[in-house]
């Protein structure tokens, strides 16, 4: 199927769910004069219409960070509204299953009733109504201010039979910045203060500076270039970071996009790990930072990451910490084959952006993806820790999975 064939029946399924949300709308004017319903129905198809001409202008012209801020608004008003209709549109045919069932049934039984329960149901259509209603202002809140609502998670990480020198040591992850997404400089500022503030004696970022090109990063690389820390700032690319969703782009072009990123890291003092890692020293005692470049069990992610050269000269008997971006990597290929690797630090899932976390609880439909998706894990002696994500990509905000900075203490144990 060609990209444009894809489209057209995206945009067809997109009209034929508002054109199915109508006849629910409609019901609800009718306490209203003649006057004001047509008016109604009017603004209905005209937000229908700009909406899919909006869908269909994005994704056709304007899927790059290029995009001007308004634009991005709007679209994403009109993401929140499709979202609503569809939501209405399960009620609705809710309703109308039941109905038919009705009808069938009318068929063959006799009821003394005349209208044979066939007219809409009042309380599927308004609770359908009330709930897509609330999605909606949901989903905004999640824009407005869920998108920047950070988070400083404290997780201790207790690791056995190294040296004493390193308890206390305190890192700081951050992944997925998306910078090409970004809306509110105040609020990412506001953002990177917050992981100042943590002191870390070491940072890591384990990916996706970008959606798609290194240009979007220029505008906040003096910003993110305060970050930084007594043992360094270490980072890994990710999935995003090497322009593969840009199908104009040539190989070399592609390899030109990472070398542009990577110099910006080299600007801001970060050491970008490409297969490689580097000896930390704290306080007399050593630890190895391990980085890779992307690798992923999924087919639908290219592997440029190996694992084994990154590890080529390095004394895995001390503490070792390795920077994967997807988690995939943990179960793939790490815990069988590299055993002496400690702690696994990934990120990628941006747990959906979307889900329900509370204390001893936490849920998204990322998890019927991602086998590890948000927080800790652990299997022997091996760990793995999964970033939320401190950006957003696509729905430009966050429902109930929180933007996040995680410190950890190390703790060693006899």
């Amino acid at each position: 199927m060609s990209r444009l064939t894809g489209l057209i029946i995206f945009l067809v399924f997109i009209f034929l769910i508002d054109l199915y949300s109508y006849q629910g709308f409609k019901t609800i004017l009718t306490s209203l004069s003649i006057n004001k319903q047509l008016m109604w129905k009017r603004i209905f198809w005209v937000l229908s219409i700009s909406g899919i001409a909006i869908t269909g202008f994005f994704f056709v012209f304007a899927r790059t960070s290029e995009n001007s801020l308004v634009f991005r608004a709007v679209f994403t008003a009109v993401f929140i509204l499709f979202v609503v209709k569809l939501v209405w549109s399960i009620f609705l045919g809710i309703d109308d299953l039941i109905r038919g069932v009705q009808w069938v049934v009318s068929l063959f039984v006799k009821s003394g009733s005349t209208d044979g329960g066939i007219s809409r149901k009042a309380f599927l259509v308004q609770t359908g109504g009330l709930i897509s209603a609330s999605l909606g202002a949901a989903l905004t809140y999640g824009v407005t201010v869920g998108s920047h609502h950070y988070k400083v998670t404290r997780q201790r990480l207790r690791l056995k039979g190294y040296d004493k020198g390193l308890h206390g040591l305190r890192l700081v992850q951050i992944s997925d910045i998306h910078s090409g997404s970004f809306w509110n400089k105040r609020a990412v500022t506001r953002g990177v203060q917050m992981i100042i503030d943590q002191n870390p004696d070491l940072v890591f970022f384990t990916g996706d500076m970008v959606n798609t090109k290194a240009e979007e990063f220029a505008d906040y690389e003096d910003l993110f270039g305060r970050i930084q820390a007594p043992l360094g700032v270490y980072s890994v690319l990710g999935n995003h970071d090497y322009a593969d969703y840009v199908p104009a782009y040539t190989p070399e072009q592609r390899k030109e996009n990472v070398e542009k990123l990577a110099a910006a890291y080299d600007r801001m003092g970060w050491r970008l790990l490409r297969n490689e890692a580097e000896r930390v020293e704290y306080k007399g005692a050593y630890l190895n930072v391990i980085g890779v470049e992307n690798w992923s069990a999924s087919l639908r992610f290219p592997k440029y990451g190996d694992l084994q050269k990154s590890v080529k000269d390095v004394d895995l008997k001390e503490l070792s910490l390795l920077l994967s971006h997807d988690p995939t990597h943990w179960k793939g290929q790490v815990l069988e084959e590299f055993p002496e690797i400690d702690v696994t630090f990934s990120g990628h899932t941006h747990g959906m952006q979307f889900g329900i976390e509370t204390a001893g609880f936490k849920w998204s439909p990322v998890q019927y993806i991602y086998s590890e998706w948000a927080g800790l894990y652990e299997k022997g002696m091996q760990k793995l820790y999964v970033n939320r994500g401190f950006g957003y990509l696509g729905y430009p905000g966050r429902l109930g999975i929180r933007p996040e900075i995680t410190v950890f203490d190390i703790e060693i144990e006899d």
